[in-house]
């Protein structure tokens, strides 16, 4: 059985496959994709074409053999151009919107609906504060890296090429060479500093998952931490991820700020250059004041958001990192999977059977040996064993959240790897012994069984549950918020809303999985006497600890270190004097009860 480490990519970042994970979803708006770079190539059209009108406008004015006149077609063109340029771009924003929100969107739904679809080992494993960061992050990054690198990286590196064009076709070579040059230095200076800094970074990334994780899993843990008084423990363990996170933080400064100098010397020893070259040329009558002017507005122009390029480049570079964890979520593949030609699982009757079944949570650890068993159509079978003898594993392996590795577990004499996850997970239902509820109402809580139920079939699922009266008794009523985890209500109330949730899902395959082992003794009574009125008619798996709960079981597992080693009625296993009736006689020596303590589930 392989572990989920080996399920996540590792390797190097690669940018350009970040890059191509994100055009799927562009690609979807490719008309509006186009009509966005049109009018963001019309916008930069106008903007170039600008300093040639300030040119003109200048010479006509510092002319000194004319008569001067108001060059005011000009000085419109010029106008009109600015606001061309404007329109253009903003045109271009209000295109793009609909293109990145929803590419947003679908990435965040998709990773949404990948991380359902992954297998419970990975949700095991998960830190649930680091991935809801990461998703963050990388939702945001999706926005930045759309908006910057195609209406920034693009469209200045567009405007680089057709003002050094025009440099080099209608001045001197060396103003063209200068500016190329200056800019290949520029680029390349950014792009190796930016690289080296990248690693605080992500270091800073990783922190601050790590920060943030620690304080959700904390805070999820509240009544623990003030049992043991450990609050400034656990703030001590929180500071100690943010003292690394600072030292990261504070190298990343430092490194931005050595960034900054070294773009800001290069573009200030280009613009001296051409500024001499320019005026050089003035002064020996070969170029006018309009050209200087025409050639400062460029550089100005140019200059001005290469300057901006930097901080954009280094921004695109943190938005791919960040991307790069919530793509990877998806490139985790779940360790089950239904097979291409997976069929409906189709219950009649509800026979289940595991046959000769074999199970480790991994290669070293081995939990089931030659499992064999079947529960008959609308019968009870029990499970009872001491902690660690596989018994909630038969659940889970029944609900597939893992694959066997060997023998067959059947349904109506069909093997569940051979149909869908989804119809097999539909025909069981069950009720854990944690109750984990959702912090909404009591309603949307009963309604999870059937989200498509009426109030009518709500309300009879919470009578069959014996939960109706008291949840009417509350101000709110349905509508009363349960809290984190359920955590405003008792276990007995807790229980009864998993019972009646279950009922509304109306199994033909019911699975109990300790459901009574948290409760006193008062509520294990009122619930056992509801889950036995739910089990009727049901095919029914009992996986207990108190053996007093299930003696009317129509047949008993006794489980130890994951094989069978006794099974029969209640009172066979008494007869045979065994392990069960070993159990048996030290559970009743502990509790002080005889047989009829207890309803039976």
């Amino acid at each position: 059985m392989r572990s989920f480490a080996h399920t996540a990519p590792t390797g190097p970042r690669n940018d350009w496959q970040t890059i191509r994970s994100l055009l799927p979803f562009l690609w979807k708006h490719k008309p509006r994709v186009m009509a966005a770079l049109f009018c963001l190539m019309m916008a930069k059209a106008a903007i170039v074409a600008m300093p040639w009108f300030l040119k003109d406008i200048v010479d006509q004015l510092s002319a000194t053999d004319i008569v001067l006149t108001l060059p005011l077609a000009l000085l419109v063109g010029y106008g009109a151009l600015r606001l061309i340029g404007s329109a253009f771009a903003e045109l271009r924003d209000a295109i793009f919107a609909k293109v990145t929100q929803s590419s947003i969107r679908s990435v965040a739904l998709q990773v949404f609906k990948h991380l359902h679809g992954l297998s419970l080992r990975f949700h095991l494993e998960r830190q649930t504060g680091g991935v809801s960061r990461d998703i963050e992050r990388g939702s945001r990054g999706i926005s930045f890296l759309l908006n910057f690198m195609l209406f920034n990286i693009l469209p200045t590196l567009f405007e680089i090429g057709l003002v050094t064009a025009i440099l080099y076709i209608n001045y001197d070579a060396w103003f063209a060479i200068i500016t190329f040059a200056s800019i290949t230095l520029y680029v390349a200076f950014s792009l190796i500093v930016t690289e080296w800094r990248m690693v605080f970074r992500r270091t800073m990334n990783d922190l601050d998952s790590k920060a943030n994780t620690r304080a959700i899993d904390s805070l999820l843990n509240y009544e623990t931490v003030k049992y043991f008084c450990n609050e400034d423990y656990e703030a001590k363990r929180y500071d100690a991820n943010l003292e690394k996170w600072q030292t990261a933080a504070i190298k990343n400064q430092t490194s931005l700020s050595l960034l900054n100098f070294g773009q800001s010397g290069i573009i200030a020893i280009a613009i001296t250059l051409l500024l001499i070259l320019a005026s050089d040329g003035v002064v020996k009558g070969e170029l006018t004041i309009g050209d200087l002017v025409l050639i400062n507005a460029y550089l100005l122009q140019l200059f001005m958001p290469l300057n901006f390029l930097g901080f954009v480049y280094r921004e695109i570079k943190h938005s791919l990192a960040d991307m790069e964890k919530m793509f990877n979520l998806l490139r985790n593949n779940p360790d089950v999977q239904d097979k291409p030609d997976a069929k409906r699982l189709e219950v009649s009757d509800g026979v289940v059977r595991f046959e000769n079944v074999d199970f480790g949570y991994n290669d070293n650890r081995q939990i089931l040996h030659d499992i064999s068993f079947e529960i008959p159509a609308g019968k009870k079978v029990a499970v009872v064993g001491h902690s660690g003898a596989g018994k909630s594993t038969l659940s889970r392996l029944l609900f597939r959240f893992y694959e066997i590795n060997a023998g067959r577990i059947l349904i109506d004499q069909q093997d569940i790897r051979e149909v869908t996850q989804k119809s097999l997970r539909a025909t069981i239902g069950i009720v854990p012994q944690d109750t984990v509820l959702f912090n909404d109402s009591i309603m949307y809580n009963i309604a999870y069984g059937h989200p498509d139920a009426s109030e009518a079939e709500i309300i009879h699922a919470a009578q069959t549950a014996h939960i109706h009266d008291f949840i009417i008794s509350l101000p709110e009523g349905y509508e009363t918020t349960v809290g984190e985890r359920g955590l405003k209500l008792s276990g007995g109330e807790k229980q009864r809303i998993a019972i009646a949730r279950t009922v509304l899902k109306d199994p033909k395959i019911l699975i109990f999985d300790e459901a009574t082992s948290a409760l006193d003794s008062k509520s294990e009574q009122a619930i056992l006497k509801e889950l036995h009125e739910v089990a009727q008619n049901h095919t029914t798996l009992v996986i207990a600890h108190r053996l007093s709960t299930i003696i009317d079981a129509d047949q008993i597992l006794v489980m130890d270190q994951g094989q069978i080693i006794e099974y029969g009625t209640h009172r066979q296993l008494l007869d045979k004097g065994d392990a069960y009736a070993q159990m048996w006689a030290l559970q009743q020596q502990e509790q002080g009860k005889d047989d009829t303590d207890i309803l039976p589930i």
